[in-house]
């Protein structure tokens, strides 16, 4: 049987991609329950290739890892658990949003400075 702990999962290797099989044994659940979150949590989207043979990568791993704790460890439903993610992410973006937007502001004072110093430049050369 497969132990629950989070703390008892391996460390995610420094590795680009995963196989279904590699995912499995670092998230602590078996392939097939990998291939049925797949169509239950639109977030978990394994790279295909060929021969529709998925590969994941260290996002979804930790989203894995995220869903099985969710689901085994606090007993959430599917469904739940589901909402859950759906909330975290939208709670996120509400606590990026005011940084994106400063970010936004200060590029556009550099776009300005950046034109400023172009168009100096321009009448210094003429």
């Amino acid at each position: 049987m497969l132990d629950l702990k989070q703390s008892k999962l391996p460390p995610i290797p420094d590795k680009r991609y995963f196989t279904i099989g590699e995912a499995s044994k670092l998230c602590g659940v078996q392939p097939h329950v990998l291939r049925y979150w797949e169509q239950e949590f639109p977030q978990l989207k394994p790279v295909t290739r060929r021969g529709n043979r998925r590969y994941y990568q260290q996002h979804d791993v930790g989203l894995i890892r995220e869903i099985r704790e969710l689901l085994y460890e606090n007993g959430y439903t599917i469904s739940g658990a589901r909402q859950k993610l759906l909330n975290n992410k939208a709670a996120e973006k509400k606590e990026i949003a005011p940084i994106i937007n400063d970010h936004a502001i200060i590029i556009e004072n550099i776009c300005a400075e950046l034109e400023s110093l172009a168009n100096t430049l321009a009448r210094a050369t003429r």
